[in-house]
């Protein structure tokens, strides 16, 4: 999680846009070349992708994260899922050019963007390795413990995708819970 005084550094350092989206709002879609990082000020937001017609949850992110699609951001390529937000949601939205440009020329920045890239690609490997070897039940409890009030926030069939069950088995271990 980013610290306020992070983001109030960031922001006087670069020009940046202030963004206040309501519920379902598509900050970027599969296919388009990302151009925004975001910093969450106050909301919810999740990366998802669509396989085979079925909406598949990969991420949530909250208040005080960076969210992109960095592959897409970094290498200018087509972005592999949507970003949306899950509830009225307020961010700063900073081009990739103004970014890029305000890293490279601020090493304490740097750091801390190399910090968000290694959380991100820990929590990508927890995910996956979640997958293989927990039962959906080990899996709830493991997103409970991060993140604790998401059952208020966040729409059950959004967990029951991510935890990659159906939202009747949802119901069967919160009932278990």
């Amino acid at each position: 999680m980013i610290k306020n005084s992070h983001l109030n550094h960031i922001e006087s350092q670069i020009k940046s846009e202030y963004l206040s989206v309501p519920s379902k709002a598509i900050l970027l879609e599969e296919g388009k070349v990302a151009e925004k990082l975001y910093l969450i000020r106050k909301g919810c937001l999740r990366l998802f992708f669509y396989n085979e017609g079925k909406d598949i949850t990969f991420q949530f992110f909250f208040e005080g994260d960076f969210v992109a699609s960095f592959d897409s951001l970094y290498k200018r390529t087509p972005s592999l899922f949507y970003l949306e937000s899950i509830e009225p949601t307020e961010l700063t939205a900073i081009r990739r050019e103004d970014f890029y440009n305000l890293i490279n020329n601020n090493l304490s920045l740097r750091q801390l963007y190399e910090e968000k890239l290694i959380d991100r690609f820990h929590a990508y490997q927890q995910l996956f390795l979640s997958r293989i070897k927990n039962t959906p039940q080990q899996r709830y409890e493991e997103l409970l413990k991060e993140y604790p009030n998401i059952i208020q926030r966040v729409p059950q069939h959004y967990i029951a995708s991510y935890l990659g069950i159906t939202p009747v088995s949802l119901s069967r271990i919160r009932n278990r819970h």
